[in-house]
């Protein structure tokens, strides 16, 4: 069940809660700082359940690729991380951005 509703932050919680009340695995990832250009405001998140569906945005791109195979890894072993992505000017078109940018998620397993 992928979704594309982005910034609603109460239905991406709400998700993940039910994701959670059938005993299924969540992680949910959370931009918590940016510098440049961010194709997400701070504050935007991605709720990731077992089986790989997923609600919400933190980005977009590679970027959110390698969000979403942390979110797995951190299902897996409970262990938070602080991810940074810096994208520099020449890189930016390939991963949606105008120019380059630095940007920081927070991903961690709902329990």
């Amino acid at each position: 069940m992928s979704d594309s509703r982005l910034d609603d932050h109460d239905d991406i919680l709400e998700q993940a809660a039910a994701w959670r009340g059938e005993n299924r695995k969540v992680a949910l990832a959370t931009v918590v700082r940016t510098w440049g250009s961010s194709p997400r405001p701070v504050g935007s998140q991605l709720a990731v359940v077992d089986g790989g569906d997923m609600v919400g945005s933190v980005s977009g791109g590679c970027i959110e690729g390698a969000v979403i195979r942390e979110a797995m890894e951190a299902m897996e072993d409970g262990k938070p991380r602080l991810l940074e992505f810096n994208v520099s000017n020449e890189q930016a078109w390939d991963v949606g951005l105008a120019c380059g940018g630095i940007v920081h998620v927070f991903v961690e397993r709902l329990e």
